[in-house]
């Protein structure tokens, strides 16, 4: 269950479970000498206005300190799961035959690789618990497909501690609330528990272009298909950026064919669902199903969000549709084709040129219609037509395909970043936008790669420093690393701009957005 409104679910038990806020015992996961929590969890959440001091340095937060133990480390004496090279090694052999969703590989990860702390100030936008996270909901999948909704947490502690104690597959993360979801039963007027912010978040999946791609299908992805969603990432991305101003967005891949956005500014975080439908509307292009007509059907003149796509676009149709691809190959697809065009007479003509020559590649088909349209194969052709034609092909077959509905309301829970695919193992890193076209899907780091990783680590050549060696966090031995770092950049500037006085006060005057 991807993304939840409700508390219904298909072929799925709900449980709307209340978390005991007593911490778990010292011997569910790891010595409580190791539990470093952001504040103490008694502690009552404090107002947004208050939860950051003058004197605070934000980058100090992200410094590698001794005692900074946020995530278990392996360090002599201290961890039992240690993968120095004095140490035994993981407890768990041969984790590569694991399934993905074993419930100790999962511990193990959840235990040594999860940034626990950056997740909580990313979702905080603080160094201390506020409303933001202690009015959170969170939702477990268990392993008997069990959907805890209404979890909530007063720090990233108790919310680590109970991820250890039930070994969710996955959870998601939903809205802020009015009042804390655990706490909703007791409210007097149930109106009173409503959703306040959250961020707003995009989904493209690769199974909404089986009906253009060739190279796969369903669940199946490669790199050649993954360029349609480089393709949507760079479309949305600047859009997002360059027509609304939004500044925090992390996109992050779903584990296996799909990549989410995630925008973070606060203005996008408070936004109610007639704003978020409205930009939802703004991007969405592709309408209908696989078995539907012409796809596309937009104004002319091009809107300036639709040009400057058709500019990022083409160079992306001609390489990874046209020639990767090869969409119109047989004569099935070639008509798929030829009803996009408006020319009778034009299509009369290609299709007997593409029927005397089998297996005619695509890129050809693509230049024949430029060709027989300028050899007069029809003579009352209409060029500006034919031109607007081809125009919508290329955005059929390039234009980003949105989930829109987890788009239109506030309290739609998505997948949170760096958990564990059940299906592939992989885990759903953040994805590079600077870098989009080197990342691989099919390269992350997976569970039981990680677990390999980490017991074959060895510290670098001679010279290396002791201390600084014994202090390196798990995730910091393995292929994980550049993934959390980057999360730990795009959280600090989140933090930043949090704390900037002009930032504070369109949040207090709640600024509103035109459409």
């Amino acid at each position: 269950m991807p993304h939840s409104v409700s508390p219904e679910a298909d072929g799925q038990d709900i449980v709307e479970e209340t978390m005991a806020d007593a911490p778990v015992q010292n011997g569910d996961s790891q010595a409580t000498g190791d539990d470093i929590t952001m504040a103490d969890a008694k502690a009552a959440p404090t107002d947004t206005n208050e939860d950051i001091k003058k004197e605070l340095k934000l980058e100090e937060l992200f410094a590698d300190v001794d005692s900074d133990e946020e995530f278990p480390s392996s360090r002599p004496g201290q961890d039992k799961f240690s993968s120095s090279p004095a140490a035994p090694a993981s407890p768990i052999d041969g984790a590569v035959s694991l399934k993905s969703s074993d419930p100790e590989l999962l511990r193990m990860f959840y235990q040594r690789f999860f940034p626990w702390r950056y997740l909580f100030q990313w979702l905080n936008h603080s160094p201390t618990p506020n409303n933001d996270f202690v009015h959170r909901e969170f939702a477990f999948t268990l392993q008997s497909d069990i959907y805890l909704r209404y979890q909530s947490f007063p720090s990233s502690d108790l919310l680590r501690k109970d991820v250890l104690r039930q070994l969710p597959t996955r959870f998601e993360i939903g809205p802020v609330y009015s009042t804390n979801p655990r706490d909703r039963k007791t409210l007097r007027n149930a109106s009173a528990f409503k959703p306040l912010a959250k961020e707003l978040c995009f989904d493209i999946d690769l199974t909404d272009y089986d009906d253009i791609r060739t190279c796969c299908d369903k669940a199946n992805i490669c790199n050649r298909c993954w360029q349609f969603i480089t393709m949507a990432i760079k479309v949305v991305d600047v859009a997002l950026r360059e027509d609304f101003g939004f500044k925090h967005i992390m996109w992050v891949y779903s584990g296996r064919r799909g990549a989410h956005a995630w925008v973070c500014d606060k203005k996008a975080r408070t936004m109610d669902d007639q704003k978020r439908r409205a930009i939802a509307g703004y991007l969405e292009v592709i309408r209908g199903g696989a078995q539907s007509g012409k796809k596309v059907n937009v104004r002319r003149p091009l809107h300036p969000h639709l040009s400057r796509s058709l500019d990022i676009l083409a160079p992306h149709f001609q390489s990874d549709v046209l020639e990767s691809q090869d969409p119109w190959s047989s004569s099935d697809r070639a008509e798929q084709l030829l009803s996009l065009l408006p020319d009778k007479t034009l299509n009369e003509s290609l299709r007997k040129k593409w029927d005397s020559s089998p297996g005619r590649a695509s890129s050809s088909k693509w230049a024949d219609i430029d060709s027989l349209a300028k050899s007069g194969a029809s003579r009352n052709l209409d060029a500006r037509a034919l031109l607007e034609a081809k125009q919508d092909v290329v955005l059929e077959y390039t234009y980003p395909r949105l989930d829109i509905e987890v788009s239109k309301k506030l309290n739609h829970l998505l997948k949170s970043p760096f958990v564990v695919h059940p299906g592939t193992g992989r885990v759903c890193v953040p994805i590079d936008t600077r870098n989009l076209e080197d990342f691989d899907p099919l390269g992350v780091p997976t569970v039981q790669g990680l677990m390999e990783e980490i017991d074959s680590w060895k510290p670098d050549s001679e010279g290396s420093d002791e201390e600084k060696v014994k202090n390196l966090q798990d995730w910091e031995k393995t292929s994980l690393r550049p993934y959390v770092e980057q999360f730990r950049s795009f959280v600090l500037a989140l933090m930043k701009d949090e704390r900037d006085p002009k930032i504070k006060r369109e949040r207090d005057e709640s600024e509103a957005m035109e459409f």
